[in-house]
């Protein structure tokens, strides 16, 4: 098994994900995270980062470049990364990913109230998300 492999198996096993599960979640299948952990395979750039952003860990961890999840970089670079993972951390702590949050044919099944809630969470989201814009300008 490769480096790349072993990792991705052992993070994808920490967040309790099934080949599947984790295949859902990047929009792979069960047998390309397979081919992946086994080492038969390696992922694009693109995937690669994918992992690195869902489970928390620089893109340079998972291929074996440094031992560290989270090495020291710029003060930007460490702030979004660590944003990214305490998102991703708060997903798993309030059971999002096993709650089908990400499962499109769950929501095709919400009642009105439930759509109007997840509206003014969005509203939320939005609202916040320009108020930090401003700060910034």
């Amino acid at each position: 098994m490769s480096v790349l492999g072993n990792r991705l198996k052992k993070l994808r096993e920490r967040h309790n994900l099934t080949q599947e599960r984790a295949g859902e979640i990047f929009g792979l299948t069960k047998y390309q995270i397979h081919r992946y952990e086994s080492g038969t395979s390696n992922p694009d750039p693109d995937i690669i980062n994918k992992f690195a952003d869902y489970y928390g860990v620089s893109a340079d961890y998972l291929l074996g470049r440094t031992d560290d999840p989270n090495p020291p970089g710029s003060d930007s670079d460490n702030e979004e990364l660590g944003t990214l993972a305490r998102i991703n951390q708060l997903i798993k702590e309030y059971g999002i990913e096993q709650m089908g949050f990400f499962d499109i044919e769950k929501w095709k099944h919400l009642s009105e109230e439930e759509i109007e809630e997840i509206i003014k969470h969005f509203e939320w989201v939005v609202h916040k998300a320009k108020e930090k814009n401003k700060e910034k300008e």
